[in-house]
């Protein structure tokens, strides 16, 4: 029988397949493909650099077991790893799996340590100060924070659209400085990495460069102690795209900010590129002086809103899609109801249910999203809308929400469309108008006899109480 990568890795799956859970198998496991084998080194493409070091950090030791027993004391484990934004294009990391824990050298007992290598090169630091000669900067920009990733909805749209024209023509438009505010966790760093992406991939030439506030003033500060405050200008007078991430830390350093007014100052004069982020707009930030934030003015000051629900949905599936990782649609979307305030707490707590699932042998299911939301976000405020509500109603009643919403007089199909204008009532803001718009297109009386009628049949219909109790809890998990 001839061995290939393919018949290797199946005999390897075999074991692993034995080794743990169905569920993580079929989440870490399905998605790997076998491309070569070569001189005992079995070379596997598996998704993203998270699928990489997710194997690396908790299934290492059953993969050095697994290489050994198939390919002998030289097995060698080669992973490929697709890169998210890259066509055609794949970057390597070997792992080299040791099979002996003992020296041969000094017949000693050792640890021997996994050996990763990368064929990455070495990055040039940025802060280098190269006086004014023009060199290659590295542009600290993260390859995965493209526009590709970053979801598009009401809550960005005005903030995308101005950062996707920046890129076709930096320093050019009439957004020169791109002023991007939010509250943390919203994506305006996201934002401001897709710019200089975006400009990298259009005009390979041009230098850019991402900086935090904070990397700005250590670097000057280090320039005042060596007395070269002159090649620190110098050097970011060389810039054509200059990306300043969370200014608000500026405030209260007028040297910093002197600094960073004159180079400002020349960079616009050039027509070069400035994109500015903040966790406030410029008008709220204290201890910034007012010729800075005039200027911050000129172009276009863009906030970042709390995204819908619909694009927190579309977060979660994009970045799972990235991560070659399946999850339940009722999870994700449960999920996404759960946690509004924070995109960053949205992944945290998608990755969570994806180790629990992972570590502790559980399914990935509602009850599994639901301990994740309450314990590790506990005070993650939830938003219950009408789409929200009728979604619930038509799940416990066994109906599509269509259907529910429909014409017929069917009894079981009004009590529901009923109740899912009670709990709207009760739980939403909203206007019994829009209410009703929702449910089928009825009247704003239509909505208040519902809900008189739900009240009254609460009172007086002790099965009927028992769907409306047992809806409250769903619509509150």
């Amino acid at each position: 029988m001839e061995i290939n990568a393919k018949s290797v890795w199946s005999s390897c799956l075999s074991i692993i397949r034995d080794n743990i859970d169905h569920q993580s198998f079929k989440t870490w496991f399905d998605p790997i493909k076998a491309l070569k084998l070569d001189d005992n080194v079995l070379t596997i493409q598996v998704p993203s650099q998270f699928f990489y070091e997710w194997l690396e950090e908790h299934y290492i030791n059953l993969l050095r077991k697994t290489i050994k027993k198939e390919l002998g004391l030289n097995g060698r484990l080669e992973y490929s790893i697709v890169m998210d934004n890259a066509v055609n294009k794949q970057d390597q990391y070997s792992i080299i799996i040791p099979t002996s824990n003992r020296s041969a050298k000094n017949n000693q007992d050792v640890s021997m340590p996994i050996n990763l290598s990368s064929s990455s090169k070495t990055i040039p630091d940025p802060f280098i100060i190269p006086g004014i000669q023009k060199v290659k900067v590295n542009s600290q920009l993260v390859e995965r924070y493209s526009f590709e990733n970053f979801i598009e909805g009401d809550c960005n749209r005005l903030a995308r659209s101005a950062g996707l024209a920046i890129g076709k023509n930096p320093g050019k438009t009439a957004f020169n400085p791109l002023f991007i505010y939010s509250k943390v966790g919203l994506g305006k760093s996201h934002l401001a990495h897709a710019i200089g992406l975006e400009v990298k991939n259009n005009f390979p030439e041009k230098t850019i460069l991402y900086v935090t506030a904070d990397q700005f003033m250590a670097q000057y500060i280090e320039s005042v102690r060596n007395n070269n405050q002159t090649d620190f200008t110098n050097f970011y007078q060389l810039i054509d795209v200059l990306i300043i991430d969370d200014i608000q830390f500026l405030a209260g350093k007028d040297k910093t900010q002197d600094v960073f007014f004159h180079i400002f100052n020349q960079l616009h004069q050039r027509s070069k590129q400035l994109v500015i982020t903040s966790d406030k707009p410029p008008v709220d930030i204290e201890g910034m002086e007012p010729r800075l934030l005039s200027r911050f003015k000129w172009g276009l000051t863009a906030d970042l809103q709390l995204p819908d629900l619909e694009t927190r949905i579309a977060i979660l599936q994009k970045r799972l899609y990235n991560d070659g990782i399946t999850m339940p649609e009722n999870v994700i979307e449960y999920l996404a109801y759960s946690i509004i305030s924070n995109i960053r707490e949205l992944e945290g707590a998608m990755i969570s249910v994806l180790a629990q699932a992972s570590l502790n042998k559980k399914e990935i299911n509602l009850d599994l999203a639901r301990q994740i939301v309450e314990n590790f976000v506990r005070n993650t405020n939830k938003e219950i809308s009408i789409d929200y509500i009728q979604k619930i109603v038509s799940e416990y009643f066994g109906l599509t929400v269509d259907q529910m919403n429909s014409k017929t007089r069917k009894r079981n199909i009004v009590q529901a469309r009923q109740l899912a204008m009670f709990f709207a009532k009760t739980h939403t803001k909203t206007s019994l108008t829009s209410i009703g718009l929702h449910c089928g297109n009825k009247d704003h009386a239509t909505v208040l006899h519902a809900c008189k009628t739900v009240q009254n049949l609460i009172e007086t219909d002790k099965e009927f109480k028992g769907y409306a109790d047992d809806l409250e809890k769903k619509i509150k998990l």
